[in-house]
């Protein structure tokens, strides 16, 4: 298992946070999902040989929030 913390921008509240957990949750590999919305970072553990990060910052960046 990898863990990476995400650090997301655009993130504000209850409904953003569930929004990132469900798409990082529908992506083969990973979990567990983990969202502080104070400091705006996302931590993912994953299986790396069936999700990539590019895989789950793509996720995140197509419900509409910026990935650093």
């Amino acid at each position: 298992m990898e863990k990476v913390t995400l650090n997301v921008t655009g993130m504000t509240c209850g409904h953003c946070e569930k929004a990132v957990k469900n798409a990082l949750n529908t992506i083969n590999g990973v979990q567990n999902v983990t969202v502080y919305l104070e400091s705006g970072k996302v931590e993912v553990q994953y299986d790396s040989q069936e999700a990539s990060v590019k895989e789950l910052k793509d996720a995140i960046e197509n419900q509409g929030y910026d990935v650093a």
